[in-house]
């Protein structure tokens, strides 16, 4: 008799997280069962409670994963970008750049955003995972606020802006782009919200008359 090789600990916690990640994307977290991901899995109920104490546990190390890999990933693109320019208004255009690029290389376009997911059934989740949700967006309030501190040093913005709100903006873009992205079936719209949004910020420090 054959005997059915075990897949290795590591490797199915992570297609557990892989198929969850799908699923909350595709109909929210409420809706997503356990049995459906044990089924996915090919696993025992058992094999998932070995890896997850419940549903709770998941949700947490399912946001925790999505934020990590948000952070490498977007780091990676305009750190390569700063690498590239040593002035940081030029480096944070090519950055826009490569975000937009990155988009619109997407196939099926984005999948979504599980950050926007878990605020909208907020009260699904404890406050670990509400404060957990909520640095994940002040994160990103940071890291693009660094940015914009860099660049208003060598470029005072041609209008008064909060540069918080300059930062939070790419978010709101960026939520806001997947959503309109999916409601009309059209993938380019969210790289082409991403490059108006360079247009702006290159109109902000740099002014109408400066291309």
């Amino acid at each position: 008799m054959l005997k059915v090789r075990a897949q290795p600990r590591g490797r199915t916690r992570e297609r557990i997280l892989e198929l969850a990640e799908s699923a909350v994307l595709e109909k929210g977290f409420a809706a997503t069962s356990i049995e459906e991901l044990v089924a996915a899995a090919g696993i025992s109920k058992s094999g998932f409670f070995y890896h997850f104490q419940d549903k709770g546990e998941l949700a947490e190390a399912l946001l925790q994963r999505y934020l990590d890999r948000d952070e490498a990933v977007y780091n990676d693109l305009f750190d390569r970008a700063d690498n590239l320019n040593e002035d940081p208004l030029h480096g944070f255009l090519v950055g826009l750049k490569l975000f937009a690029e990155m988009m619109d290389d997407l196939p099926h376009g984005h999948p979504g955003c599980l950050v926007a997911s878990y605020c909208y059934q907020d009260q699904m989740f404890n406050k670990t995972v509400r404060d957990l949700n909520a640095a994940g967006v002040l994160r990103w309030r940071r890291r693009f606020r660094g940015h914009f501190d860099r660049i208003a040093a060598r470029y005072p913005p041609r209008v008064e802006v909060d540069l918080d709100a300059l930062a939070d903006m790419i978010s709101a873009l960026a939520d806001g782009g997947i959503i309109i992205s999916k409601v009309a079936k059209d993938k380019s719209i969210l790289p082409k919200q991403i490059m108006l949004y360079r247009e702006f910020i290159r109109t902000i420090f740099l002014g109408t008359e400066t291309q």
